[in-house]
């Protein structure tokens, strides 16, 4: 009998961690679902009952540990946890609000790479991690995570090459936006108390927001349809390092990726915040 391989999935109380423990224990791997609250792991211990629910905090290096500790195999590490932050601007914001967003999208996405990594190599495993597209296109008001999810670009583009000569595929998923989660929704962080808060910045909000709600719909999908991508990667022999999760991601990632002097990025930035883009 062939033994299930093991995947760990982080950041699975919600969304796409859990649809994603959910949607690889049905096709037979034996998930290990890490969680930074496990009272608030209800909902997963329904989609996943046989997953191994554990507690890590990604930014406490010891709690990875912890949650590392007695795996003896593991096939396959899915960088889910995250946070969102929805900041006026740069000069608006914080220290402690940039640096907290860094140390759980960043820092604890490579704190559990790293943890992960041995086990990996041994395995001949896969290690993926959702992205975003605002770690590829910046977007405006939303600094502090495009600067996370760059760095997590950056990071795994870097180490791919050199863990696939160790026998370790590492991807990027990257989903666009995933309504059906909780995951960058804010109930006291609304378009009044943020343009009150946004200084001179506070017409160009406005003005993001209203174009905002224009063109999401597109771009939208469930986090069942991401978890779909990420247990179809999990199978292939060769994944490719980023993939996009439907058609819309696609389109947006092939013109970033062929913007090579960032104008027509440019350009769609300033359309989003009410200017007349410049050529």
């Amino acid at each position: 009998m062939t033994e299930r391989r093991t995947v760990l999935v982080t950041g699975c109380s919600s969304g796409i961690g859990l649809a994603t423990a959910a949607a690889a224990s049905r096709a037979g791997w034996a998930v290990i679902a890490a969680v930074r609250s496990p009272e608030r792991a209800d909902a997963l211990r329904t989609a996943a009952p046989e997953a191994d629910v554990r507690r890590v905090d990604v930014t406490d290096e010891e709690s990875v540990a912890a949650c590392f500790a007695g795996i003896d195999r593991l096939d396959a590490v899915v960088n889910n946890a995250g946070i969102s932050n929805f900041d006026p601007t740069l000069e608006m914001s914080t220290s402690a609000a940039l640096r907290t967003n860094l140390e759980v999208n960043f820092f604890g996405t490579v704190a559990v790479s790293r943890a992960a990594m041995p086990l990996l190599r041994a395995s001949g495993g896969r290690l993926l991690t959702i992205g975003s597209v605002h770690g590829i296109v910046g977007q405006p008001f939303n600094e502090a995570y495009c600067a996370a999810k760059f760095a997590v670009e950056g990071f795994m583009e870097a180490l791919a090459p050199v863990a696939a000569a160790h026998g370790v595929r590492v991807s990027m998923v990257v989903p666009g936006y995933v309504p059906d989660t909780r995951f960058g929704h804010f109930p006291d962080v609304n378009r009044k108390t943020v343009q009150a808060a946004s200084g001179p910045y506070a017409d160009t909000f406005a003005a993001y927001v209203d174009r905002l709600g224009q063109g999401w719909a597109s771009a939208g999908q469930p986090a069942a349809e991401v978890a779909d991508a990420v247990v179809r990667a999990l199978a292939e022999d060769a994944p490719p390092f980023r993939i996009p999760t439907n058609a819309w991601v696609a389109d947006y990632l092939d013109a970033k990726l062929a913007d090579r002097d960032g104008r027509a990025v440019q350009r769609l930035a300033q359309d989003w915040i009410g200017l007349t883009p410049t050529s």
